[in-house]
């Protein structure tokens, strides 16, 4: 298939990796800023551009990897040039029919994407959407060729999907940055949390995380909280540590 990506991030550079591998052609690569869309187009030897004007209107595909905020004016832009073409967006929280064109889809890769650290698409589940079952076939051969866990999802149901992982990704991430800090304003890497940290994700594969749930907060140990919110200085982890704590032992009934 031969595929157009407007946008040059962290998931349309791991997506267009994948794809490319599966022998999928990469005709070319917008990007708003030129050495972003250069950079990822070096990687296929094909063409970038900064101009919507001179996006390419032969390819089968066009897959739309950009900030929500700017998905629905790319879009319009380009479907006044572009018709009779697959429009893809890659948006977990956005719906399908932002897209302002008959044939339109949805691929949402869930995860964590970075540009320096590669993954293995094969075990990533990849949703898929689109408005006419012809072009929902063609979404699931193209996904298919790269992930091994591959389903359909509506847009209603999808925007749960990425709430969801936005608890289970980037706040969670988000704690060991908190953790990190501590650690770090008293000389202590940040590696020796790591084996703690492997250990609870692994537990969550076999264990229900409000099983897997363990803590001062759990016994509700109030000596013990009282003490370590005491060691923070940051009036902000003081509330954050609360207000976990608070939801840790509030969920356990």
């Amino acid at each position: 298939m031969k595929i157009v990506f407007i946008g040059a991030g962290n998931l349309a550079t791991n997506l267009s990796k994948a794809l490319y591998r599966a022998g999928h052609e990469i005709l070319q690569v917008y990007s708003r800023t030129a050495e972003s869309a250069q950079m990822m187009a070096d990687l296929f030897e094909c063409s970038a551009t900064v101009s919507l004007d001179d996006v390419r209107t032969d390819a089968d595909m066009y897959i739309f990897s950009v900030k929500d905020s700017v998905l629905e004016q790319l879009a319009c832009t380009l479907a006044a040039r572009i018709k009779d073409r697959l429009f893809v967006h890659t948006a977990g929280s956005m719906q399908m029919d932002i897209l302002p064109v008959e044939r339109r889809g949805v691929l949402y890769p869930m995860q964590s994407f970075s540009k320096t650290k590669e993954v293995n698409f094969r075990e990533i589940p990849v949703f898929i959407e689109a408005n006419k079952n012809d072009d929902l076939a063609v979404l699931r051969q193209l996904s298919e060729s790269i992930s091994d866990r591959v389903y359909e999802m509506s847009s209603d149901d999808r925007k749960y999907l990425h709430l969801s992982a936005v608890f289970c990704c980037n706040f969670a991430n988000h704690c060991y940055d908190l953790g990190a800090r501590v650690l770090e304003s008293h000389g202590i890497p940040f590696d020796v949390m790591l084996p703690l940290i492997d250990e609870t994700a692994r537990k969550v594969h076999t264990l229900h995380p409000h099983d897997a749930q363990t803590g001062p907060a759990v016994r509700w140990d109030e000596n013990v909280m009282a003490k370590q919110i005491e060691l923070l200085e940051d009036e902000r982890m003081k509330q954050i540590y609360r207000m976990m704590s608070e939801g840790i032992h509030g969920m356990r009934n």
